[in-house]
């Protein structure tokens, strides 16, 4: 007795509904005058069709879902991108950094952007503050910029922002402050310098869609204690980048998929009127970082 494997006539007559469907799509991008745009959207249909029928969505999931997405469109304005927070917590945001951000010899690698970063931060000197009165315990960073043939790079801009020590950016305060932000130049041999404060844990912004999501899924909203920077200079790639915490128990579960294991620094911590490497009075416990930049070639 033999059992033959051929679908059943009404399953194979609904696979070539859904099938040519697929083909009537992909069809109607053939007259795009853009090759890579015809790529990316025949790419976009496959997958998001191969989605659909994978988990053969309801009407009302799909409802629910462009609630989600019209949701997430209605929160965002000028200083909130709610659909970065949606890319960051999904981890396309951190794949789309590795995929744009390709390993070249011992370059610093990069990390997410983050939706807090503002054009205009006020410029500092080497050894500056950049916490311009944010709150929280002072820390004093240094490093080099050097290229990855071990050169050193002078000139480089560094971007430098972070949250205050309740987890708050400037930009989430209704005073239209500008603290906890600033931009600076390496010296002559590379070299860099500068206080802020020591980072915190805190939470992406979720009281909106993104955070009723996490919720959902049991997922926590916390990122890992960290410090922002980017580095730009001619002739390099420009890094996106942030240091973390050694030994913050959030490391392993940040929200937005951010650690790599090349950017987990030691903050010492040092006892209060522990002397400063300027000489700054500090009234009590201060930390220090170190953390050596380098640079891929621009085009790598």
């Amino acid at each position: 007795m033999t059992h033959s494997h051929t679908a059943p006539p009404a399953v194979a007559e609904q696979t070539r509904r859904e099938e040519e469907l697929v083909e009537r799509v992909l069809r109607s991008f053939d007259d795009c005058a853009d090759p890579r745009l015809k790529e990316l959207m025949q790419a976009l249909v496959r997958y998001l069709h191969g989605f659909l029928r994978d988990v053969r969505l309801t009407e009302e999931e799909w409802q629910k879902g462009i609630e989600f997405l019209t949701q997430v469109g209605h929160i965002t304005d000028d200083k909130r991108q709610e659909f970065i927070l949606l890319s960051d917590t999904l981890g396309a945001s951190m794949q789309t950094i590795a995929i744009n951000n390709e390993a070249h010899g011992a370059a610093t690698e990069a990390t997410v952007f983050g939706p807090f970063f503002v054009d205009g931060a006020p410029r500092i000197e080497l050894g500056g503050d950049v916490a311009g009165g944010a709150a929280g315990e002072p820390c004093w960073v240094e490093g080099t910029v050097r290229d990855t043939d071990g050169r050193p790079v002078p000139g480089a801009r560094l971007e430098v922002w972070e949250a205050d020590e309740e987890g708050y950016y400037d930009v989430q305060y209704d005073d239209d402050r500008t603290a906890g932000r600033a931009h600076l130049f390496s010296g002559p041999d590379g070299e860099y310098r500068f206080w802020a404060v020591t980072p915190t844990p805190y939470p992406i912004p979720h009281d909106g869609p993104v955070g009723r999501m996490l919720d959902a899924v049991g997922r926590s909203p916390l990122r890992a204690a960290h410090l922002h920077f980017m580095v730009t200079a001619e002739g390099c790639r420009t890094l996106v980048t942030h240091i973390f915490v050694r030994g913050d128990e959030l490391l392993e579960t940040d929200t937005v998929f951010g650690v790599k294991e090349s950017l987990v620094k030691a903050f010492e911590r040092q006892p209060a009127g522990t002397p400063t490497p300027d000489d700054r009075a500090v009234d009590g416990t201060w930390s220090k970082v170190r953390f050596d930049i380098v640079l891929a070639p621009a085009g790598n």
